[in-house]
């Protein structure tokens, strides 16, 4: 998206780098410890660790024993190993690379089929809709029901609900009975049921303003393990002779991106 510039005319003036002295020394001594730590998975001594990050001795002693009081390291036997809260900073770097992997993915798809693509999944009784790729010419759709209390009216809804056992689907539909979003909504729980239970494995399910009056929506399932997700697009419905054919070329998108194994849908 362009950005406009609102800073006065005349030469710009880039802001200054770090002076050294501004840096905070305990820190990056610190930080070079951790690094060290993390490039020997069966641990290592203190006095390994102080030569590979170029520290005195008692000045790695003193940082070490910070980074284990914080949960940053452990130590085992005079070996120091990577601690529970270094793990959930490197398991929080990992999901964000993925969340921006599928970002850049749905943007991708988006422009190439003129639609707007939603990426969502079903996790702990839930629809989370987790990322939306859309522009102003072709904008998602508007949230004006709560989508979580919806599933049984919208695409999306449909798709991940297709994906649980029984067991499961009943749950999710006794804490969120079916109900009337738009005249064109399924009107009862058994009614739906035999929809979903009709829904063969891994086929796109349509659905025709059920959710949003002058909206057409498809989703393709995406299972893999325990996980229940789905890749949707929509469209308004006076261009609904594009669904099918837009479905057709996602469904080969989503194919190819994940039989190369570049992203894992678990978000």
């Amino acid at each position: 998206m362009a950005t406009v510039d609102t800073a006065p005319f005349g030469p710009k003036v880039s802001a200054p780098e770090p002076h050294p002295t501004t840096l905070i020394g305990s820190v990056q001594r610190a930080m070079r410890l951790l690094e060290s730590v993390a490039r020997h998975g069966h641990g290592a001594p203190a006095k390994q660790l102080a030569r590979e990050a170029g520290l005195a001795l008692p000045t790695a002693y003193h940082l070490l024993r910070t980074l284990v009081h914080e949960g940053y390291l452990r130590r085992e036997k005079g070996l120091f190993f990577l601690g529970e809260a270094a793990v959930r900073l490197s398991l929080s770097g990992a999901q964000q690379k993925r969340r921006s992997t599928i970002a850049d993915a749905l943007g991708t798809w988006r422009d190439s089929i003129g639609a707007p693509i939603y990426y969502a999944v079903y996790r702990g009784g839930e629809i989370e809709v987790q990322c939306v790729a859309d522009t102003p010419g072709n904008p998602a759709v508007q949230e004006w029901a709560d989508f979580r209390e919806t599933g049984h009216a919208h695409a999306v809804g449909q798709c991940l609900l297709s994906q649980l056992d029984t067991e499961g689907r009943r749950d999710h539909l006794d804490r969120y009975p079916v109900r009337s979003v738009t005249p064109y909504t399924v009107r009862d729980d058994q009614t739906l049921i035999r929809r979903l239970e009709s829904t063969k494995r891994m086929q796109p399910v349509i659905e025709r303003q059920e959710y949003a009056l002058g909206t057409v929506c498809a989703a393709i399932p995406l299972t893999l393990g325990s996980t229940a997700a789905t890749v949707a697009l929509s469209m308004p419905s006076h261009q609904a002779d594009r669904l099918l054919p837009a479905v057709r070329r996602l469904q080969i998108e989503i194919d190819t991106l994940l039989g190369a194994g570049s992203v894992s849908i678990s978000i």
